[in-house]
């Protein structure tokens, strides 16, 4: 490497392990439970999970749903700008939508969240700003959020992104604690790939 780029690269490996250590450390735990509540008692009245963001969030949403849904909480993926195009056509009254974004500010995440909120339904908010729009607009909203990104002009989404995940992931813990899924139920849901092998190989033992 270069003299920049390795100075560059050292100082994201420093800020990755500051901030990580720190969204752990930080997890904002009472408003998970509150969210995995939330989401249990949409399942029960029989409606739906749908996970949503714009930009790079956007494939953080796509992420997350799928594995909520491979670990027993069904859910969909509502793409942030064409919700306001028609695609608020998949949700119904009673639904909950997570809506992922670090500002919490942007024109774009307005419009959908108002869409989403107009069309009946419940909003837990994933940002990194406590103070933000889509906090205060927010059923529930997870904070998530980190002081630095982790390069050079310290804009491009990267610790952020992480820290969602973090949460995302944490809330998925959360839901599937309580359902104790089996291993059986698991191989159902995830029959493919070295995963699904794997499991039934300690079903056959």
């Amino acid at each position: 490497m270069q003299k920049k780029e390795k100075e560059n690269y050292q100082r994201f490996l420093e800020i990755a392990k500051q901030e990580t250590a720190s969204v752990l450390d930080n997890m904002d735990e009472d408003a998970l439970e509150r969210a995995a509540e939330l989401i249990r008692q949409t399942g029960r009245k029989g409606n739906r999970l749908h996970i949503s963001g714009i930009g790079k969030p956007s494939h953080i949403a796509g992420y997350a749903a799928s594995l909520f849904s491979s670990t027993g909480t069904p859910a969909y993926f509502l793409h942030g700008t064409e919700a306001v195009h028609g695609s608020c056509g998949q949700l119904i009254p009673g639904d909950v939508v997570i809506f992922i974004s670090n500002s919490g500010e942007t024109a774009e995440m307005r419009a959908t969240v108002t869409a989403i909120k107009n069309n009946g339904c419940a909003v837990i908010g994933v940002s990194g700003n406590p103070d933000s729009w889509l906090a205060a607009e927010s059923d529930v909203c997870i904070r998530a959020g980190v002081e630095q990104e982790g390069g050079p002009l310290n804009r491009a989404p990267r610790m952020s992104i992480i820290a969602e995940l973090f949460a995302l992931q944490a809330l998925s813990i959360l839901l599937q604690s309580e359902l104790d899924i089996t291993p059986q139920q698991y191989v159902k849901w995830h029959p493919g790939g070295t995963l699904g092998k794997l499991r039934r190989e300690e079903l056959k033992s």
